[in-house]
């Protein structure tokens, strides 16, 4: 039946998710296009095809348990010399995303599996481009702000022209809808 290559996240929704990309391609990063604008829970992971049906089952579990959360994204940040990486700052739901990635990625499900390096929510806007190029994305987005309800996240599949593509979304069980800016705090997934 072959392998397929998945990938869990949260999407930056619109209008922030298309300006994002679009500021991607322009810092020259070639990837842009075909990576729709995101915060990972589990980065891409080749899997059996045969398995994908368990893969969703547990997805669904996780959403079930998941509860909305605020979420917002201020400024950048850079992974080098580490790793050739600028993104923007994920500044609220931060500890929401690693609560989640640590349930997608559960040793008791069909995803468990190791990361290169310890799990840092954010939103890359260059990945492997020239220096310059990478100063001017950390640069130019310095200011960015974005904040939305999370509402839940999405299952996706890499094809073979390289392009991400969603092949389903969960919401979370809960019906809390997330405080906005400047109400009073309510738990956080992460806190149960």
């Amino acid at each position: 039946m072959g392998t397929v290559t998945i990938g869990v996240s949260i999407a930056v929704p619109e209008p922030h998710g298309s300006l994002l990309q679009e500021r991607r391609a322009g810092f020259g990063d070639a990837a842009a296009h075909g990576i729709p604008t995101h915060v990972t829970l589990l980065p891409p992971t080749e899997i059996d095809a045969g398995a994908l049906a368990a893969v969703e089952a547990h997805l669904s579990e996780v959403a079930e348990v998941g509860r909305p959360f605020p979420m917002r994204l201020s400024g950048t940040g850079t992974f080098r010399p580490l790793s050739p990486v600028v993104y923007v700052r994920v500044a609220r739901g931060a500890d929401d995303c690693a609560w989640l990635q640590s349930r997608v990625r559960d040793a008791s499900g069909p995803l468990d599996r190791e990361l290169q390096f310890p799990y840092h929510p954010h939103v890359t806007v260059a990945h492997g481009i020239d220096e310059a190029a990478m100063d001017r994305a950390f640069a130019e987005l310095a200011d960015f702000e974005a904040e939305w309800p999370c509402m839940g996240f999405a299952l996706y599949e890499q094809g073979l022209d390289g392009v991400w593509r969603q092949l389903r979304e969960y919401a979370f069980g809960g019906s809390v809808v997330p405080p906005q800016a400047g109400h009073v705090e309510q738990e956080s997934i992460a806190g149960r």
